[in-house]
């Protein structure tokens, strides 16, 4: 079944506020709070980064790197392993106005992937970077490498020899997280980080640094976060689908219910979708057990799971 639990109204007035996602999957009912909390704290440090005069872009950079530098996720540090017991990360962003966009996807060595994204749709030369061509640029850059051991966790190494020894994972977050934002202008902007699935093969890059799969953002629709399978996601186009139906006038929470449903139906899979309209209008839905969300803003704040 698709849950759809929230949506918000907003107008064309100027409003300005911050979605997150922390990841759709199947947290214990004990952990959930905190994955709340967590995707609360990006919200706040987001909205303030809006309030204080950054434009969207700057917002969900900002939400993200909270959630990479938060171990509870599954991005950044505290992101699950590969075969190889390695981190290796992707992730992606994008802005509405001029549709520049920018990612990395198997990367590894290296913090906050988001901001490494960030300065690729800067650099604007191309989109997407990968593995070490990606470290490369980075380092390039100016971003300091870190030791791999740095990014891993105890939850992430009991995750790995849970899923090895066939026992799932009951307690992790979800495969990604994500931000989308509109800011005072009109300005729409998104972006997805993630450490993919556990026991991933060495190389598999999933929906989030993949422009139109798991982050796609355009002014004159809206702008999407995606979060779970990643290879339905892909195969599906979901990001920039959610944003073609807000573009035909549908609700955010509607057009992002409707994709989850067609996940499902057409491939049997699960996830889940944080999007924002043109008109300042948010929605979610999920089709897992549990997805941490928070929104804050000029309006307030609001979370779940």
């Amino acid at each position: 079944m698709v849950i759809s639990p929230v949506h918000g109204l907003g107008d064309d007035g100027g409003r300005f506020y911050v979605l997150v996602h922390g990841g759709a999957g199947h947290v214990v009912e004990a952990r959930r709070q905190l994955h709340v909390d967590g995707c609360l704290r990006a919200a706040r440090a987001a909205a303030a980064v809006l309030a204080g005069g950054g434009n969207a872009l700057d917002a969900v950079e900002h939400a993200v790197r909270t959630l990479e530098d938060d171990p509870l996720f599954n991005a950044g540090t505290g992101a699950c392993l590969n075969e190889a017991g390695r981190v290796e990360h992707d992730a992606s962003i994008m802005e509405g106005r001029g549709l520049r966009a920018g990612g990395v996807c198997a990367l590894s060595g290296f913090q906050n992937p988001v901001s490494i994204a960030r300065a690729a749709l800067e650099d604007g030369r191309h989109v997407l970077y990968a593995a070490e061509g990606a470290a490369r640029f980075a380092s390039e850059r100016g971003f300091s490498s870190v030791d791999g051991e740095a990014l891993i966790t105890d939850a992430a190494r009991e995750a790995l020899a849970s899923v090895r020894a066939g026992k799932g994972t009951t307690s992790w977050a979800g495969g990604t997280v994500g931000a989308v934002a509109r800011d005072a202008s009109g300005l729409c902007a998104a972006a997805t980080s993630t450490g993919g699935t556990i026991d991933k093969r060495l190389g598999r890059v999933g929906d989030s640094p993949l422009i139109g799969a798991g982050t796609y953002a355009d002014d004159e629709a809206g702008a999407v976060s995606t979060t779970g399978q990643g290879e339905a996601m892909i195969r599906l186009g979901v990001a920039r689908s959610v944003v073609e139906r807000m573009r035909a006038g549908a609700l955010a929470e509607v057009a992002a219910q409707v994709e989850i449903e067609r996940v499902r139906g057409r491939l049997q899979a699960t996830g889940g979708v944080i999007a924002v309209d043109a008109r300042g209008r948010w929605g979610l839905a999920r089709s897992t057990s549990t997805m941490s969300w928070a929104v804050a803003g000029e309006r307030g704040e609001r979370a779940g799971f």
